[in-house]
C-alpha cells in the first residue's frame, strides 16, 4: 500500500521533503544571501533570500532554481553563489 501511496502522490515524505535549514548569512556588496534549500525527491533544490535596507525597509528576494545536488554543503554553496550573481546582475532592481 505504501508503495502506491508514493507512486500516486500520497504520502511522499511530509515534513522529510520540507524546508532545510538555512545556511549562515552571507554578506555581499551590502546585500544579505541566505540559503534556504528544500529537500526534492531525495536531492536538495535551489533556493534562497537576499534582503537589504533600502529607505529604512527590509527588502527581501527570494529565488528558487532549477539546480539539485546530492548534499546539503553543495546546495549551500551552490545557492550561496547563485545569490551574488542575482546581485551583480540585478542590484535593487530585483526588489521592483
Amino acid at each position: 500500500m505504501s508503495f502506491l501511496k508514493r507512486l500516486f502522490g500520497g504520502g511522499g515524505g511530509g515534513e522529510s521533503e520540507a524546508k532545510a535549514e538555512a545556511s549562515e548569512p552571507l554578506e555581499y556588496k551590502g546585500y544579505v544571501v541566505r540559503a534556504t534549500p528544500f529537500k526534492d525527491g531525495g536531492q536538495f533544490q535551489c533556493c534562497g533570500v537576499i534582503t537589504r535596507e533600502v529607505d529604512g525597509a527590509v527588502k527581501e528576494h527570494r529565488f528558487i532554481r532549477a539546480d539539485k545536488f546530492t548534499t546539503l554543503e553543495d546546495a549551500f554553496a551552490i545557492t550561496l553563489r547563485k545569490g551574488q550573481q542575482i546581485i551583480d546582475e540585478q542590484g535593487d532592481r530585483m526588489f521592483g
